[in-house]
């Protein structure tokens, strides 16, 4: 299964491909989408349309995994990643979406719904096989999505494996 992972915003957009082999997981792709801040509110979500759109035609991930959004103090920038989250969510073309907090991502991943970002890092390098944590934090954060999405898949199939196997 291949999984497309991001974390919106409206300056920077992490996004990772993430699928699950029968060795484990393995990363294709991470980065980020950039858009220039002279540039006006609709060209930018239009530009983070057409990348989103771009990527789920180059990789055709099987899933998207979609941060949800949280935000205490700053309305003004809550509202501009929830406007790209939409158009995130627009551009996923219907795919099946999977949509975790910060909490439930560091929970399924780190196995802590508290766990700081350093340990969240350490274990996508250790479930991935990577020399280093994915960079920049962005990118990173849709590690884990992509991550999360995967392992939330491999236990409700186990479960479900488990309760076939206990009807017969």
């Amino acid at each position: 299964m291949r999984v497309l992972g991001i974390d919106p915003g409206l300056a920077t957009v992490g996004y990772a491909v993430v699928e699950a082999t029968a060795a484990g997981y393995r990363l294709a792709e991470a980065g980020v989408i950039t858009t220039p801040p002279q540039l006006g509110m609709p060209e930018r979500l239009q530009h983070i349309y057409e990348e989103t759109i771009a990527l789920i035609k180059q990789y055709a991930p099987e899933s998207l995994a979609v941060e949800k959004l949280f935000f205490k103090q700053n309305v003004t920038t809550g509202i501009q990643v929830a406007q790209a989250r939409g158009v995130v969510l627009l551009a996923s073309c219907g795919l099946p979406l999977y949509e975790y907090t910060p909490m439930e991502v560091k929970r399924r991943v780190a196995g802590s719904g508290k766990a700081q970002k350093i340990h969240i890092q350490a274990m996508v390098q250790r479930l991935l096989g990577l020399s280093a944590p994915p960079r920049p934090d962005d990118a990173a954060d849709a590690v884990a999505l992509a991550l999360c999405c995967l392992l939330q898949v491999r236990t409700v199939v186990g479960r479900l494996q488990d309760a076939a196997r206990g009807a017969q």
